[in-house]
């Protein structure tokens, strides 16, 4: 199966993080998303070719050290809890 997934804005609200972190923060999400729907696949609406124009998220805690590395997979996690199976 051949997934697309694009995703045109990701809003983060509450969160500061540094202007060059940003691409650290989009490599985690990115990594992280893939291996999910690699593993899990997405939900059976997604599956059947549809689009949809938004996905709303759970809400993440930021962890003790607040990297964004970790905040990265928190948010792949989250978004994934809104399209995989």
């Amino acid at each position: 199966m051949k997934i697309n997934l694009h995703i045109d804005r990701l809003v983060l609200e509450g969160i500061d993080l540094p202007h060059a972190q940003r691409p650290v923060l989009q490599a985690a999400v990115e990594a992280e998303l893939g291996r999910l729907l690699a593993e899990g696949g997405v939900g059976p609406d997604l599956a059947s070719g549809i689009a949809v124009p938004s996905v709303r998220a759970a809400g993440i805690e930021m962890g003790a050290d607040g990297s964004p590395q970790q905040l990265g997979t928190q948010i792949a996690r989250s978004v994934y809890g809104g399209i995989g199976k």
